[in-house]
């Protein structure tokens, strides 16, 4: 075994031998820690390379190993795709292209189940009526809850890049509350007569918009509507033996499934 060597890589810290390094002299590494192509060195005097920290773990593996090993919930395969790119080790860059061919086949065949919830709740609020004149008013409002569970974590994605939250002033993609790579709630209201908009903000209430048709969703049946759309879309058809039609209708349960 050859001296170890500390590599700072984007602010991370790792340490490995040369010999690990240089298992592949055509890729960037090798180049770089045989003086093909000069290395810089941080404060410590560790070797830096300008690169994401966290994915280099993947690739110091891989030379490590010559196996490519990836979390069975990892979501970060663009990024990783870039990096193993730059760093232009061959086999790994061959296997990365097995693992996706071998992600898309376990995306084809997928489910989706959905089940729906609603209320009325009383929300009440101040209305401003004239300078320093304000009142105290109520109204129902409709809250709704989406339980959504997937097989097909592109799916989620896919739904995330249509559906976005409106809350205080902005759109945020429902992306961003993802429980795990397969599971999403959503809650929100329906827009209230009357509310002051920054009632919505002050009693943290969201509303729900699909972009880019700029459509609000006020009622359980547009929801169950642009969700068919985008599933359809993306190769899911309705499952007939679940759940009955009554509940369908009602609009309780969706399942959807898609074999390719």
């Amino acid at each position: 075994m050859s001296e170890p060597i500390t590599l700072n890589v984007g602010g991370k810290l790792y340490t490995t031998s040369l010999s690990t390094l240089t298992s592949f002299p055509d890729s960037m590494l090798g180049a770089m820690f045989s003086g093909k192509i000069p290395t810089k060195k941080d404060r410590q005097g560790n070797c830096f390379i300008d690169r994401d920290g966290k994915i280099f773990r993947y690739i110091l593996n891989f030379l490590r190993t010559s196996h490519l090993d990836l979390p069975e919930d990892f979501q970060e395969m663009g990024l990783l795709r870039r990096e193993v790119d730059f760093y232009q080790i061959q086999p790994l860059i061959e296997a990365l292209q097995e693992k996706e061919v071998e992600l898309s086949k376990a995306e084809k065949n997928a489910m989706l189940n959905i089940t729906l919830d609603q209320k009325t709740q009383t929300v009440h609020f101040t209305v401003r009526e004239a300078p320093q004149i304000y009142s105290l008013s109520s109204s129902n409002m409709e809250v709704f809850s989406a339980n959504i569970f997937s097989t097909s974590c592109l799916f989620l994605k896919l739904l995330g890049s249509k559906l976005y939250y409106c809350f205080n002033g902005n759109f945020s993609s429902i992306s961003s509350y993802l429980q795990d790579p397969n599971h999403l709630t959503l809650d929100w209201v329906a827009s209230v007569e009357g509310l002051p908009e920054e009632e919505y903000t002050r009693q943290n209430l969201k509303r729900l918009w699909v972009v880019p048709d700029n459509k609000q969703i006020n009622s359980f049946q547009v929801f169950v509507e642009e969700v068919l759309k985008i599933a359809m879309s993306d190769g899911f058809c309705i499952d007939s033996s679940h759940p009955h039609t009554s509940d369908f209708m009602n609009n309780k349960i969706i399942r959807l499934i898609r074999y390719k």
